[in-house]
């Protein structure tokens, strides 16, 4: 069974290098501190990891039609563009803001969303849901997995061997997010600059999973 856990811990990195994981990761990250970034990743992926449990439950209970399934495909494809949506929203309102301070003779710089700066933001819980949202999507290919290990069913040791391999790309690919906070993210003008492209992207990769 030692051999069934290292497929789906691949299977969970395979799946992490997906554009729309890594786009959805990047609109929540981008300007958030090492702490919170780390914590999103991780929010993100066990929200994903959940949800694709349940689900893939479901499936093996009851075999539901192709039409059926492929709605979990759509819901993460309009997750992806609401997000870019969102963010494109914020930067044509100049509502997001960079606030520059010192602090034990260290310069800080904060970027928010909204007029005041808040330490109390929902972001984790946030990554959580959109993470159970896009974990409906990627269901089918975790069941096309499990049919490579001939008896197995959907039990949890196998979905906490797809965190971890979800989890090391996400973690990775928030450390790249953090060097782009802490040396590109220094002015409003590119605050505002990565938060335009990041919602262009996601709008552009939510559209083309839709399309495709």
């Amino acid at each position: 069974m030692e051999l069934g856990f290292i497929i789906i811990f691949w299977y969970g990195v395979l799946h992490a290098f997906g554009p729309d994981h890594l786009t959805a990761i990047a609109d929540f990250s981008i300007g958030k501190s090492m702490k919170k970034t780390m914590m999103i990743t991780l929010m993100f992926a066990f929200g994903h990891g959940l949800m694709l449990f349940l689900f893939a439950k479901l499936l093996e209970l009851y075999a539901l039609p192709e039409s059926i399934t492929g709605y979990g495909d759509t819901i993460s494809s309009t997750v992806i563009i609401v997000m870019g949506l969102y963010l494109l929203f914020m930067v044509a309102t100049n509502r997001i803001q960079l606030n520059k301070h010192m602090h034990e003779n260290k310069e800080h710089i904060h970027i928010y969303f909204g007029k005041e700066h808040s330490h109390h933001g929902g972001s984790s819980a946030s990554a959580w849901t959109v993470g159970a949202l896009m974990g409906i999507g990627g269901v089918r290919g975790m069941l096309v997995t499990l049919g490579m290990l001939q008896g197995s069913s959907v039990e949890w040791t196998m979905v906490l061997a797809f965190i971890a391999g979800v989890s090391l790309v996400f973690v990775s690919f928030g450390f790249v997010i953090l060097q782009l906070n802490s040396h590109v993210l220094t002015t409003i003008r590119n605050v505002r600059l990565t938060f335009s492209a990041a919602g262009l992207i996601s709008v552009l990769i939510g559209s083309q999973m839709l399309m495709s």
